[in-house]
């Protein structure tokens, strides 16, 4: 019998993360003891039992977490706060809280003056995804190859660290360790950004007249297509990163304008060394993606 890295995980939101990370649990040993899920919505839990992927259900946060070695919040980052107060004063001394969000200074602005002395605060970011949301949305492999990083504040107790880097590999995820300021700045271009290009340029399209929109859809390339995948994802959870991210985005956002308007120089003026030059660092970096088994 494998002792598992954490006997009783408490997720706090069950989408699709929350619900990957529990059918993980199921098919990977040593993960967990025991899965307890909570939700919003009574209707939410009732899919999860009917799933059978959590030991438990609780519609009271406060029920779930208690007595959890290791709690996660797995919802939109904007309820991180209101969900922080009300765990607090029922997570168990020693436990490990953690979360999955995508913006890691506002989980330390918002949680961080809730969470105990007694227990062990460490925020959380694995970077894997789909544009499907809900209990039913989850598989168990969604982590592997990807990459968790970990945003502990300082002082933060390195064998909770290390207990929660080993919960995230042996899911199969690739984890680092980083300054919550860095990862806000890097995440911004490399995830924010593209999600906001993809559903601006969805917005312009639906925008159209009705027969060119028409025409859109039905003729649409795979490089709309692929921008129409991302900009299916939840709203709620992209707006409250948006949100949080504010400063990073806008920042990453204000670059890529005056690199967009320098293409759009180029393409004006027939400037041809400039476009060539642009493409071809674009290709060296989705080759680089590949190389990194990344793509």
């Amino acid at each position: 019998m494998v002792e598992p890295v954490f006997q009783r995980v408490a997720l706090i939101g069950i989408g699709l993360i929350g619900s990957s990370i529990a059918r993980a649990a199921q098919e990977f040993p040593g993960l967990a003891g025991e899965i307890v899920a909570n939700a919003r919505s009574q209707n939410s839990l009732d899919r999860v039992t009917e799933l059978g992927f959590a030991d438990r259900c609780e519609i009271d946060p406060a029920k779930a977490v208690a007595g959890a070695d290791c709690v996660i919040l797995c919802s939109p980052v904007g309820t991180y706060a209101e969900l922080a107060e009300r765990i607090a004063p029922a997570l168990k001394p020693g436990a490990v809280l953690t979360d999955v969000g995508s913006t890691k200074q506002s989980v330390i602005r918002d949680v961080g003056p809730f969470v105990p002395q007694d227990v062990h605060f460490v925020p959380a970011h694995p970077i894997a995804g789909t544009e499907f949301s809900g209990p039913d949305s989850g598989f168990a492999t969604l982590f592997q190859g990807r990459w968790c990083l970990l945003t502990p504040p300082p002082g933060t107790d390195e064998a909770a660290i290390s207990g929660l880097r080993k919960f995230w590999e042996l899911m199969g995820a690739q984890t680092a360790t980083m300054d919550a300021a860095h990862h806000d700045r890097m995440i911004a271009i490399v995830s924010h950004l593209p999600h906001l290009i993809a559903f601006t340029i969805c917005g312009t399209a639906d925008d159209l007249a009705d027969e060119t929109r028409q025409e859109v859809l039905q003729y649409a390339a795979s490089g709309f297509r692929d921008f129409t995948r991302i900009a299916a994802s939840d709203p709620v959870m992209w707006r409250d990163i948006f949100l949080n991210n504010r400063e990073a985005l806008l920042e990453m956002l204000g670059r890529f304008t005056e690199d967009a308007q320098a293409m759009a120089r180029a393409v004006r003026w027939g400037d041809t060394n400039y476009i060539e030059d642009k493409i071809n660092r674009s290709r060296k970096i989705r080759q680089s993606l590949i190389e990194l088994k990344q793509a």
